[in-house]
């Protein structure tokens, strides 16, 4: 497995990480250890979850459990910022609540480090002084190895990277974002400042939430338990004439040189310079296995730019 340095930092990640979203929610305890362990036997280092993942806390419960020894040879990547309560209370970038919530989630995973702690979304109500003070401190006790930042806007990562510059504060290493072939609003501004200030991307749901994975055909019935046969309202969204059109020609490019739509999605990514590692969720072992797989293409730039035609076009 190819390994990345998650911007200009020297932590080392797997080009292929695993998103823990699953864990505890769409996945029981022995689903989830399976898919663990095949993670492991391939070579996956990048372990993404969330304190809010597996209905509040089952994710990070489920990691702590089952990695055992193995937590040492892995990047444990977690978040914060999403409630964690119904009462809105459990939330935010404040320092009295990170204090506490990664303390949880210390606990819950059953280590006494986290090596990329990330917040999980903007906070109005505080100020990014506040919120990279009480990250700088957390790195200097130890309980925090790198700190990341997901979801937010370009003009608050580029204000979050002078504060930390000017305060001689630890500064994010990463944003992890949406990203794929089918979504790439994280072009127009994100990513110029992610490359300005050398921090590295991780791109999540780059199947574009399983359009991009082949199982779909527009004039075949949907495929059952799938995430877009299950939620319609994501489906609106998602299954519209210009992403079939575009899916549809995709297809035809892949099939012409012996590859799959699943292994055009990440390599794609897995091209960009920005990209540190791609992470994608799964179910199933053999999930795993094709993701791997997959960015074992590696895309001419002749293929780039015809791929590029067929997505802009």
């Amino acid at each position: 497995m190819e390994q990345r340095n998650l911007g200009k930092s020297g932590l080392l990640v797997s080009v292929v990480g695993i998103g823990c979203n699953n864990f505890g929610g769409r996945i029981d305890f022995d689903a989830s250890k399976a898919v663990i362990h095949k993670a492991l036997d391939l070579g996956i280092t990048l372990f993404d979850t969330a304190d809010t993942y597996g209905n509040r806390g089952g994710s990070e419960t489920i990691l702590g459990q089952v990695l055992g020894g193995e937590r040492k040879n892995i990047v444990l990547a977690t978040k914060f910022g999403w409630d964690m309560d119904d009462a809105g209370k459990m939330k935010g970038a404040s320092r009295r609540y990170i204090m506490s919530a990664v303390q949880a989630s210390l606990k819950r995973l059953k280590t006494d480090y986290i090596d990329l702690y990330q917040l999980h979304k903007p906070d109005p109500r505080t100020p990014i002084e506040e919120t990279l003070r009480t990250l700088n401190d957390l790195v200097r006790m130890g309980m925090v190895r790198y700190i990341g930042c997901s979801n937010l806007p370009a003009w608050q990562v580029s204000d979050a990277y002078w504060t930390a510059r000017s305060l001689g504060l630890e500064g994010f290493a990463s944003c992890q974002d949406e990203y794929s072939l089918l979504v790439r609003d994280v072009e127009r501004e994100l990513v110029p400042a992610i490359e300005r200030y050398q921090m590295g991307l991780l791109p999540y749901f780059p199947l574009a939430s399983g359009l991009l994975s082949g199982k779909y055909r527009k004039d075949a019935p949907m495929p059952e338990d799938a995430r877009l046969t299950k939620n319609q309202n994501l489906a609106k969204g998602v299954l519209t004439e210009r992403n079939w059109q575009i899916v549809e020609q995709l297809r035809a490019f892949c099939e012409a040189r012996g590859h799959s739509l699943l292994e055009l999605a990440f390599s794609w990514l897995a091209a960009k310079p920005v990209v540190s590692s791609v992470i994608a969720g799964a179910t199933k072992p053999e999930q795993l296995e094709q993701n791997v797989q997959a960015v074992n293409w590696k895309l001419t730039p002749e293929e780039l730019a015809e791929v590029e035609h067929i997505v802009t076009a």
